[in-house]
């Protein structure tokens, strides 16, 4: 496992392998997965966080069967473009992930997506488009805000070359 860029992760992908969106939050992890011909993005849960360890084990059981084989990190970066506290914790916990990869079917691929106003995207969507109230988005809006991330970098990686 190694933190790659996108154009890396796709030619490392294996065919029928799929990518994890994650939504790094301080108390919830959002978590995504992409349909294996990396077009559509969908949420599959919410790991709540306690420890290192804990949260990496709770993960690897959602993902279990899923043939996922890269992740992409949502990186809070600020408006100006510069990384925060909130982007070192991203880094601190990708760094972390890669050390137990043993967890995970094979070692899986990382790269880090430019989340920024990923929830704010989302908590409007979910408000205008599903007219759900605010213990309704609550529910979903981390594993939505990873699929909003995840969709981003699949967006991105159809229209890169090869």
């Amino acid at each position: 496992m190694a933190i790659r860029n996108l154009a890396d992760l796709k030619a490392l992908m294996p065919k029928g392998g799929r990518l994890a969106g994650l939504d790094l939050g301080e108390k919830t992890i959002g978590v995504a997965v992409s349909d294996p011909l990396f077009a559509v993005a969908s949420p599959v849960g919410t790991v709540r966080r306690t420890k290192f360890t804990a949260d990496v084990t709770e993960l690897a059981r959602l993902l279990r069967d899923r043939t996922v084989r890269g992740f992409v990190l949502g990186l809070p970066v600020n408006m100006d473009g510069t990384e925060g506290p909130a982007a070192q914790s991203v880094r601190s916990f990708a760094h972390n992930l890669i050390g137990r990869a043993d967890l995970f079917e094979a070692e899986p691929e990382i790269v880090f997506w430019d989340e920024r106003l990923s929830t704010v995207a989302v908590n409007r969507m979910l408000i205008r488009e599903a007219d759900a109230t605010r213990r309704q988005r609550g529910k979903v809006v981390d594993q939505s805000a990873a699929a909003y991330i995840l969709q981003g970098a699949l967006d991105a990686l159809r229209n890169l070359p090869g």
